[in-house]
């Protein structure tokens, strides 16, 4: 080819760019991979999507939003200071009650309390006879209340004023540290705002009284418990109906 440069002829080399064969890939190459969409309807991609984990460990009794509020029983804590006297009487009496209807399958019932000074322990002897010369046995071991409590209970039931503002310092304690639900402080009530026979607004501590002190509680757990499952029941009625 041939150009005018500042009025001289030149010629332009012709370049050839040789072909090269192109690299095989071998159809057993681990790298050799066909990507697809998500959305489009791959088998395996929709299966792996619905595949649930199997390592949930949501306990039963939690207050899981997607469980079926019809079928999912109902929690309920009783709560006192050290949960050896007035909680795990109320645990026993509200069990009681509960199972003498037939509907232990439809609540979680359990006792706490807010220090933890008695872990491990059983309820204090006393109530437990008490308790038993009633036909009430007591068989919780003492816990404190945990963060979980504010998730997994519908109703958390207080002794008295004292352990009603100790939980409710606790959630707010705990909500900083981790997600709780917002509403959770008011599940927190008194167990005598459900008594209808006594006037006590507290359930009083026995611990440091004689045998009567033990029949008071009882007796004002009896109405309290009574009238709070009454209340429940009113409430789901589709429980009655089921029995």
């Amino acid at each position: 080819m041939r150009i005018l440069y500042n009025g001289l002829s030149t010629t332009t080399p012709t370049i050839i760019t040789p072909k090269l064969p192109p690299l095989p890939t071998p159809k057993s190459s681990p790298f050799h991979l066909t990507f697809q969409h998500p959305t489009h309807k791959n088998p395996t991609f929709i299966k792996n999507q619905n595949k649930k984990p199997t390592n949930s460990t949501t306990p039963k009794a939690s207050m899981d939003s997607s469980s079926d509020p019809e079928t999912k029983p109902i929690s309920v804590l009783f709560v006192c200071l050290g949960n050896i006297c007035r909680s795990p009487a109320a645990e026993g009496v509200f069990r009681h009650l509960v199972n003498q209807k037939g509907l232990q399958s439809n609540f979680n019932i359990d006792s706490a309390g807010t220090i933890n000074y008695h872990e491990g322990n059983e309820a204090d002897s006393r109530m437990r006879a008490a308790s038993q010369r009633r036909g009430i046995p007591i068989t919780s071991i003492s816990r404190p209340i945990r963060p979980s409590d504010f998730k997994d209970f519908d109703l958390i039931l207080a002794m008295d004023k004292q352990n009603k503002e100790d939980i409710l310092s606790a959630f707010e304690r705990w909500s900083y540290k981790q997600p709780l639900p917002a509403d959770a402080a008011k599940k927190v009530r008194l167990m005598c705002s459900y008594c209808k026979r006594h006037s006590e607004s507290e359930v009083p501590d026995p611990y440091y009284g004689g045998p009567q002190g033990f029949e008071k509680v009882l007796d004002i757990l009896e109405d309290g418990c009574e009238s709070l499952l009454d209340s429940i029941l009113a409430e789901k009625s589709n429980l009655v109906g089921s029995q």
